[in-house]
């Protein structure tokens, strides 16, 4: 008797840039069916995968917004009939950078939102939409300033962190087919990369040493590490 393959369905959340576009291009290449969910849409990634990705235009930033696209059947439609439901929790900003006093409100409020709230909000969304799934899988991809403090980055760190404790915290939960964890991908030659090399010494004292990585060659593609977090994720 051939063995059938489970049928996968995974959401992926910032798909249109850096590793979220590389996530999902690698969830795609595998035939894959892919929800991405971003402000903008991934057009390349369409014309080659038109059956097999759906995007939504949202900011994930504006909480109100995301929820009420939640209520609706949207998410529980696309995994309708997967056997085995992804979420890779991938969007996420770096702003403010700088010291406290310099933090402008509505841009916490913003990175809070995109950071935790929208991860947290899918993440429970997507449990509850795939019910009839036999396992689900999360992923939060976090970095390793939820484990070392930087200055300048009290924001970025706060938030990163809110994700490594809900991945423990949830785990500990043991509900029956749900496996969830907090991934920190290393250092990638993304738009983020850019942006610190951008922030000035006195918003980000260590600036100095993520220009010596992108001088040296030592940042990771964003396939590359997209290859080796969709191995593990499907392992």
């Amino acid at each position: 008797m051939p063995i059938t393959k489970p049928i996968v369905k995974a959401v992926v959340s910032g798909h249109t840039q850096g590793l979220g576009a590389a996530i999902a291009e690698n969830l795609l290449g595998r035939g894959i069916a892919v929800l991405g969910l971003a402000r903008g849409e991934n057009a390349a990634l369409a014309r080659r995968f038109p059956a097999l990705l759906d995007q939504v235009g949202i900011d994930l930033a504006d909480s109100a917004l995301l929820a009420n696209w939640l209520a609706g059947d949207a998410l529980r439609d696309f995994l309708a009939g997967c056997q085995s439901a992804l979420l890779i929790n991938n969007a996420g900003m770096l702003q403010p950078i700088g010291p406290l006093q310099t933090q402008d409100a509505g841009t916490i409020s913003r990175a809070v939102a995109l950071n935790v709230g929208a991860p947290l909000m899918l993440a429970g969304a997507m449990v509850s939409a795939s019910a009839d799934a036999a396992e689900r899988r999360i992923v939060h991809i976090s970095s390793g300033a939820a484990r070392n403090a930087y200055a300048g980055w009290s924001v970025y760190c706060a938030t990163k962190s809110a994700l490594d404790h809900h991945a423990r915290a949830v785990a500990l939960d043991m509900s029956p087919g749900l496996r969830i964890c907090s991934i920190a991908p290393g250092v990638i030659d993304t738009a983020m990369q850019a942006q610190i090399r951008a922030a000035t010494l006195d918003a980000f004292p260590q600036r100095e040493r993520f220009d010596a990585l992108e001088r040296d060659g030592e940042l990771a593609r964003p396939e590359a590490c997209a290859r080796r977090l969709v191995d593990h994720i499907l392992s």
